[in-house]
C-alpha cells in the first residue's frame, strides 16, 4: 500500500469536512479478512451523486475481490492530519480515491452484516499518520473500564444521516455502550496529537459507525 519514497503530506481544516471510503475486502495470509482502504479526502468531497451511484457488487467484480464495503459518507472530527505513507489512487465509477490504509478485520465483525454487525470491537489499521485536534475545540471520546481512551476521528452518515458536529455533544444518550464504558466530551486547552505506533492504529466503531482511535499511553 505505502510508498516510502514520497514526502509527508499535511492537510488542515479537516473538522466537519466530508469524505468517503471504499474498502476492497479479501482474505489475508492468516485466514482472516483484510481491507484495502481507499479514501476520497484531498481528492474530492465525496459528491452525493457519485457516492450514491456506487454499486459494491459491481466494484467487487471490477477489482477482482470477494467483497466491497462502502464506508460513508463520513465527516472528520479532527483538525489536521499528516500522512507519512500512502498508496496510489483508483477510480470507482468516476469517484477518485487514494489507498491510505489496510484494515485487519476481527472475526467478531461480519462486514456482510449477515450475522449482525459487532461494535466496540478493536480493529488494527496499518497506516502511518499523525492527527491533531486543536486546542479550544471539543474532543469526543470513549473510555473503557481499563482506562483506555479512544478519541472520535470521524462521525458517519452510513446509519443516520441526521448526525451533525453539534449533535455529538449528546451522543451518549443514543449509544448502547458496553458495561463499564463511558462517553466523554471536553474542550482541549492545548493541541492533542494522536500518532500511530509502529505504523498501526487501533480503532473501534459505535453502532452509528462513528470511528474512534486509541490514544497511546
Amino acid at each position: 500500500m505505502s510508498d516510502t519514497t514520497k514526502s509527508a503530506r499535511h492537510l488542515s481544516g479537516l473538522r466537519n469536512a466530508r469524505y468517503g471510503e471504499v474498502l476492497l475486502i479479501s482474505p489475508g495470509d492468516d485466514g482472516r479478512l483484510k481491507a484495502a482502504v481507499y479514501n476520497t479526502f484531498g481528492l474530492n468531497d465525496c459528491p452525493p451523486e457519485r457516492w450514491n451511484a456506487l454499486d459494491p457488487s459491481a466494484l467487487a467484480q471490477q477489482f477482482n475481490v470477494p467483497m466491497v464495503f462502502l464506508n460513508g459518507p463520513r465527516f472528520w472530527t479532527i483538525d489536521e492530519v499528516t500522512a507519512f505513507e500512502w498508496g496510489d489512487t483508483a477510480m470507482f465509477d468516476g469517484l477518485e480515491a487514494r489507498c491510505v490504509a489496510e484494515v485487519h478485520i476481527p472475526a467478531a465483525i461480519d462486514p456482510t452484516g449477515a450475522t449482525g454487525r459487532a461494535y466496540y470491537v478493536d480493529s488494527t489499521v496499518k497506516r502511518d499518520t499523525e492527527y491533531v485536534l486543536s486546542g479550544g475545540r471539543p474532543v469526543h471520546a470513549l473510555v473503557t473500564p481499563d482506562d483506555r481512551t479512544y478519541v472520535l476521528q470521524a462521525y458517519s452518515h452510513t446509519v443516520d444521516d441526521s448526525q451533525t458536529l453539534d449533535s455529538l455533544a449528546t451522543l451518549d444518550r443514543r449509544l448502547r455502550l458496553p458495561e463499564g464504558w463511558q462517553y466523554r466530551v471536553h474542550t482541549l486547552e492545548d493541541d492533542l496529537v494522536v500518532r500511530t505506533v509502529d505504523g498501526e492504529a487501533h480503532v473501534v466503531q459505535d453502532e452509528l459507525e462513528n470511528t474512534y482511535m486509541l490514544l497511546a499511553h
